[in-house]
């Protein structure tokens, strides 16, 4: 049975149509909005899974057939998910998951494809909506719609799903996803916006969430499938009993142990402990004997952790709600990179080092949301060895969670960067975490702050963040601040929040509740907002304001703005010149089409050198000013000089000195070095030279000095 609805949002045409494609999922629904177009598919497996986790998969790709492109590369098709495909996988996962059934165990996969992209909006929103209405259509036990926009700011004024274009002049990107009832997820970065101004956001983006919910729900209606029966994994009572006779005092005392490993070894000890010793009759009459016995140590650890929050405001740690860990700052502890910071946070550690390198080393950019190929200038990648948590495990590539992780803390960093044409650089941050235990990507943002500084990258301020938590019982709210890794995998809320002292940078808003208010979020924020400025405090001590000079393990970038015509006189017959300038100095030369010329080196002297060459090629001649030139050619009538490189004119044989000159080669001879003057260039182009007055102009600054 198909299905179409059609109409107005944001100004633009937005359509959602199922029943035509992809008809054997168990949903599947094409959003179009604008011109650009997805389609959301979800399929389920009819057999629960042995796993202790809910095994859902969210997969988005973009077809470059949807921009009419022809993959790059040698293989000439699709490969693996770009970084921009792997932040928009997370975004739609991190806000449909927390809503499935704690002990639905089924394997769900959602795919979503980018079928078509105009270049103006954004297909992410776009995939979380269509997979949401998937859900709903299908047999998956998913409560409600949901759906998700964007929200940027244009002169003041709050603009729902702005085009790529407008986003460029916007001073806010945010994605929110919510319910008809609340907000579920936030990611997004600002330039230094304010608590109330965050907020303010959020309410405005709830009321477009709130008709994009409406319009999937005429929608699916007519098209919604019965919803699968599941049977939740049962516990034995008896079990369950005889678990928490053992363990519930052994678990609140390993769970306030001061250290995390303390506390890790003592749970895998007790969980040990608990299953040999309850073993008989339990483990011959019951199937999943080990896995039961796991979940209820789970839940009992959740219970107490939460339980000795809300009812005495102290933290498996001894900490108060709103208190943070001890904080330790070090710079400049590599000697051979151009900057380096260490934070440390309680069990949380990144080191954050920072590489300058020239307009060569800007990543290249292909994706199907512009035409043409793009370049980007600062990079922050982050990496999460095993080590930082004490485990042993293989190395392969950049998890999702490295490239999310990473692209939060770039995004705090990135709106506090020079101007490309005052610090033309190419900068790029790397965070090696090296111990964990909350909230290392705001760990990331405060040692990459630490390490631009310390670089001496003129950062408009520095910048630290922090994550929030929070436990609700009922009525009862307890926020938490600075949350450690077990706070944040039993709590209700992952918080994060970046910026300086006037206003926050980036956020990502993680809700695993309903029913959180704007207002409970705003004190959030405050109490995150003090915090920052905590960190902040802490930081300055160490180093408050970016170094007056570079490393001199630096390059030194000099930059050039040159007549365009001139492009070709500089670079020169098949490269020769500018290849030349490179061999003779030692420096690299980039060299733009607008006329823009960039000199790179590793020593100041070399680039200045090279300035001086290439400032002499593109020299306008100026009438009036002496020359030292070298005579090219001579006549029965003058001589030839080159003035400026391939810039000749004509010493008439009257100017060469004063009286008669019988003859050009008594005076000056082909490759003489000779002082002229240019007297006057006609409107052919032609220069008259003087020897003669050249020197009459040496003899009167002679007498004048």
């Amino acid at each position: 049975m198909a299905n179409l609805v059609e109409c107005k949002f944001a100004g633009r045409t937005l359509i959602m149509e199922s029943g035509r494609m992809a008809r054997q999922a168990d949903g599947a629904v094409l959003v179009q909005f604008g011109e650009t177009a997805v389609l959301a598919t979800v399929v389920a497996d009819t057999k629960p899974t042995n796993l202790p986790f809910f095994p859902l998969t969210v997969e988005y790709r973009e077809k470059s057939y949807a921009a009419g492109k022809i993959p790059g590369g040698f293989f000439k098709r699709e490969g693996r998910p770009s970084e921009k495909e792997i932040l928009s996988a997370r975004l739609i996962d991190r806000a449909i998951r927390p809503l499935f059934p704690k002990d639905f165990l089924h394997e769900v996969q959602v795919v979503i494809y980018i079928l078509s992209a105009d270049q103006e909006n954004d297909a992410d929103v776009l995939g979380l909506m269509g997979a949401s209405a998937a859900l709903n259509m299908s047999s998956v036990p998913f409560p409600y719609p949901i759906a998700a926009v964007r929200v940027g700011r244009l002169d003041g004024e709050w603009v729902l799903d702005p085009t790529f274009q407008q986003l460029e002049f916007s001073d806010v990107d945010l994605v929110v996803a919510g319910s008809e009832e609340s907000i579920i997820m936030v990611e997004g970065g600002a330039l230094e916006m304010s608590e109330d101004e965050f907020i303010d956001a959020l309410e405005f983006a709830h009321r477009g969430i709130r008709e994009l919910v409406g319009i999937q729900a005429e929608l699916v209606g007519p098209l919604a499938k019965p919803k699968m029966e599941y049977t939740p994994p049962a516990l034995d009572q008896g079990l369950v009993a005889r678990v928490n006779e053992l363990a519930a005092r052994r678990v609140t005392e390993a769970l306030n142990l001061p250290s995390k490993e303390e506390r890790n070894q003592a749970l895998v000890a007790l969980r040990e402990n608990v299953t040999s010793e309850v073993s008989e009759p339990f483990e011959s009459e019951i199937e999943d004997y080990e896995g039961q016995v796991d979940r209820v140590i789970d839940q009992i650890e959740y219970e107490t952790l939460r339980a000795q929050i809300m009812e005495k405001a102290e933290r498996v740690d001894g900490r108060r709600p709103e208190e943070i860990r001890p904080i330790s700052c070090e710079v400049g502890l590599l000697p051979r990179t151009h900057g380096s910071g260490l934070f440390t946070r309680g069990g949380t550690q990144a080191l954050a080092v920072v590489t300058l390198g020239t307009s060569r080393d800007e990543q290249r950019i292909d994706t199907i949301d512009v035409l043409q190929e793009t370049s980007k200038s600062f990079m922050l990648h982050y990496n999460f060895p095993p080590f930082s948590v004490g485990e042993v495990r293989s190395f392969r590539g950049p998890s999702r969670r490295e490239v999310g992780h990473g692209a939060l803390a770039e995004r705090a960093l990135q709106p506090l960067l020079p101007a490309y044409e005052e610090f033309p650089y190419t900068i790029r941050v790397v965070s090696d975490i090296l111990e964990s235990n909350g909230s290392s990507s705001m760990a990331t943002v405060c040692g990459g702050s630490l390490a631009l500084m310390q670089a001496g990258v003129p950062v408009r301020a520095p910048c630290a963040g922090i994550a929030m938590g929070l436990i609700k019982e009922g009525d009862k709210v307890v926020i938490l601040t600075d949350i450690t890794g077990i706070e944040d995998h039993l709590g209700d809320m992952d918080f994060k929040v970046a910026g300086t002292r006037k206003g926050i940078t980036s956020v990502q808003m993680d809700i695993k509740i309903e029913g959180l208010s704007t207002e409970l979020l705003h004190e959030a924020m405050q109490h995150a907002r003090q915090a920052r400025m905590h960190i902040l405090d802490v930081m300055d001590k160490t180093i408050a304001k970016p170094r007056s000079s570079l490393s001199p393990m630096a390059p030194r970038i000099i930059t050039l703005q040159v007549n365009p015509e001139k492009i070709g006189e500089v670079i020169g017959p098949k490269g020769k010149t500018v290849r030349g300038i490179e061999e003779q100095t030692g420096a690299e030369i980039n060299i733009e089409d607008d006329g823009l010329i960039t000199i790179s080196s590793i020593s100041g002297e070399a680039g200045e050198r090279a300035r001086e060459i290439i400032e002499a090629i593109v020299q306008e001649p100026e009438i009036g000013r002496v020359y030292e030139g070298v005579v090219k050619s001579t006549t029965s009538f003058g001589a030839f000089v080159e003035i400026l490189p391939g810039v000749e004119g004509l010493c008439h044989i009257s100017e060469l000195e004063e009286g008669r000159v019988a003859k050009t080669e008594d005076v000056v001879k082909r490759g003489d070095k000779v002082r002229v003057k240019l007297i006057s260039i006609d409107e052919r182009g032609r220069m008259r030279l003087s020897r003669r007055a050249a020197m009459d102009a040496e003899v009167e600054a002679t007498k004048a000095s």
